[in-house]
């Protein structure tokens, strides 16, 4: 990758990653966290291991930020764009499509 492609990573990370390191770590304690998404095969699902991801990049300086943190990012960045595009009907504070979104950091109430 290019710096400029680092960059557009990093940024539009910084705008859908919406969710703090302590929000997102204290909500994939919870049981609605780890009750969606697909399972990794091991038991736990891809979202909530992102989650997991999304949090140690976070508490990391931009300066330490490897490639394959980037690539993790560019993955982030894209499924947070899709999952929005998906929105059901309705109020969908408990929902599974919520908790998903939850998991990969982005909480849509929160407006940025």
């Amino acid at each position: 990758m290019e710096q400029n492609e680092y960059q557009e990573i990093y940024q539009e990370f910084k705008e859908l990653v919406n969710m703090s390191p302590s929000v997102i770590e204290k909500w994939l304690r919870t049981e609605e966290s780890k009750s969606v998404g697909w399972d990794s095969g091991d038991g736990e699902s891809i979202g909530h291991k992102s989650g997991e991801k999304i949090v140690r990049i976070l508490h990391k300086n931009k300066a330490d930020l490897t490639e394959a943190d980037y690539k993790h990012m560019q993955k982030v960045n894209g499924y947070i764009k899709r999952h929005k595009a998906q929105r059901p009907e309705g109020d969908v504070s408990e929902t599974n499509w919520n908790y998903s979104l939850k998991n990969w950091g982005h909480d849509y109430k929160i407006k940025k």
